[in-house]
């Protein structure tokens, strides 16, 4: 199984979140993308349910000479939430992470400045919020998102990816409500390897996406 593009893969996972809110589930639904791959997966989503689409920015906190392995995730600008078990093994520190912590944390500024200027973030309080990547591998991530937007009372909260690494989806079985994730294969190493197009988006079609 590859999804062409994340596109083909947003349009599987709007099908499938569309038969929950036909059966009631997913009331006064909000779509929040982790940019930038997951935008791309997300704008069907929203299409599909009528929903307000926007982004909420988290960034990955790589480790050392390996930047594609996360160690844990920052959003907003909320304290870094680090997976102690990795940086045991890798002989790491939460101290000795601060000058990644920090340059992530610039990055995220900036994004946060381009996808959404002086606009204010959406109120996710009462609402069903779903989170939506391209992805899920480690789960550094979505964890960091899960737990952010928990904090700003949702009445329902949502994490949907297309695939996902089946035991990292089971270590979040508690952060969110309901996971959606129609693929969950064996032998699974990085969310590209299920895509037969994975080409970074660049900032200018994160806002294509959202101005559409």
């Amino acid at each position: 199984m590859r999804f062409r593009d994340r596109a083909q893969a947003g349009r599987e996972l709007a099908g499938l979140l569309s038969e929950l809110r036909e059966q009631g589930a997913l009331v006064d639904p909000l779509v929040l993308a982790l940019p930038r791959g997951g935008i791309a997966v997300a704008e069907p989503v929203a299409r599909a349910l009528g929903a307000q689409l926007d982004v909420l920015i988290v960034r990955k906190i790589g480790a050392p000479h390996h930047q594609e392995f996360a160690v844990g995730a920052l959003v907003g600008d909320d304290p870094p939430l680090f997976n102690t078990g990795s940086l045991d093994r890798l002989g790491l520190t939460e101290e000795s992470m601060a000058p990644v912590v920090e340059r992530e944390r610039r990055e995220l500024r900036r994004r946060e400045e381009r996808y959404r200027g002086d606009r204010p973030a959406p109120d996710p309080a009462g609402r069903t919020v779903i989170v939506v990547d391209d992805g899920l591998a480690t789960g550094a991530t979505a964890r960091a998102a899960l737990r952010h937007v928990r904090r700003r009372g949702p009445a329902h909260l949502v994490l949907a990816v297309p695939v996902g690494a089946p035991d990292s989806l089971d270590r979040l079985a508690s952060e969110a409500d309901m996971i959606v994730c129609p693929h969950r294969p064996a032998g699974f190493t990085a969310v590209g390897q299920w895509y037969v197009d994975f080409e970074q988006l660049s900032d200018a079609e994160v806002l294509a996406a959202l101005g559409r």
